[in-house]
């Protein structure tokens, strides 16, 4: 008896060879089409009859060939010199959960987990980062802050916000507080936007100046009254102001020190936008091995587009190798350092 076996990419890949399972990766990835337009997409355009539940089998075993091109970027996230990190809601059969998004200088990488607190962080960057971690004043970023080595970098765009909400208050005591603080902060970036387009030699000890004025402003209270727990009990959120500023506030202008560092956070922002955009078209995900797709599919799609690559290409690549038994080819460009 003669007894043949299916060639290596054909076992891999079944019936959908490698380019059409990265077609099927680049459509249901980066584009959101749900599984009943893919269907319908094979059937009218191309005159394939495939049912559902064999292309959600495609998606996973699609999932596999990006496994440890993913993995690489993870590895790498400890030692990076800066990064941005934010995180949004996220539903798996009506469980809230949370997408955590990590920018970096050439890749992005997310995760869905379950929590929203400072263990992911140390999952992921552990005590021993030594970067400097740009993000907004949530509570699981400040308890990180004192668990790791390196710095933080408070998103500004975040403060400016908090800051509007007191000038628009009601109470009229608010603004008087609030509004220095925030013309301040608007000269900062007027000063920085200025420096792009006409260079100052003294641009760093003006950036110092405006760092010790908006510190100076928000750290005093004394303008509403000269009692401290009067403060606290009639404004508590002119109090609170004061109190982030006494104990972070330096935490607000890291970027002077750190120039690779913006003063936003609207690196990881971005970065989190076609997500959210996702989430919306797809309503979540239904099980762990579609929540490992999102996680590697987004992770390619965002290090693509973050560095003009071809993200077809890049997946018919990376299911071509997978289906071969070859290690997938990094989503790291080239000439990263």
């Amino acid at each position: 008896m003669h007894q043949g076996k299916w060639p290596a990419a054909l076992a891999a890949t079944g019936l959908i060879g490698p380019r059409m399972m990265g077609l099927l990766l680049f459509l249901k990835g980066a584009l959101r089409c749900s599984y009943s337009a893919l269907e319908e997409f094979l059937d009218h355009v191309l005159g394939f009859k495939v049912c559902r539940g064999y292309l959600a089998k495609v998606m996973v075993r699609g999932s596999q060939a990006l496994e440890s091109p993913v993995e690489e970027l993870r590895s790498l996230l400890p030692t990076q010199r800066w990064l941005n990190v934010d995180e949004t809601g996220h539903k798996e059969k009506g469980q809230g959960m949370w997408t955590w998004c990590f920018r970096a200088r050439h890749f992005v990488l997310f995760s869905i987990q379950v929590s929203r607190g400072s263990e992911v962080l140390l999952e992921f960057l552990g005590a021993e980062f030594n970067g400097v971690l740009g993000c907004d004043y949530f509570s699981a970023y400040r308890k990180f802050m004192g668990q790791m080595n390196g710095s933080v970098q408070f998103c500004l765009a975040h403060l400016i916000r908090d800051l509007k909400f007191l000038v628009d208050h009601p109470d009229p005591v608010m603004p008087l507080y609030a509004q220095p603080i925030l013309q301040a902060v608007r000269r900062m970036f007027h000063l920085i936007h200025q420096q792009v387009e006409q260079p100052r030699e003294d641009f760093q000890s003006r950036l110092e100046r405006c760092q010790q004025r908006i510190i100076a402003l928000a750290v005093d209270t004394t303008g509403l009254s000269p009692i401290e727990w009067y403060v606290a009990e009639h404004y508590p959120e002119v109090f609170n102001m004061a109190v982030r500023f006494r104990k972070h506030g330096a935490a607000y202008f890291t970027f002077i020190t750190t120039p690779e560092i913006g003063p936003t956070n609207n690196a990881a922002e971005q970065a989190l936008r076609f997500v959210v955009m996702d989430r919306r078209a797809t309503q979540g995900t239904r099980s762990p091995k579609g929540r490992t797709f999102c996680e590697r599919i987004w992770t390619v799609v965002g290090t693509c587009r973050m560095n003009k690559r071809s993200i077809f290409d890049y997946l018919c690549e990376a299911v071509t190798a997978w289906s071969n038994g070859l290690p997938a080819p990094s989503l790291l460009p080239a000439n990263t350092s």
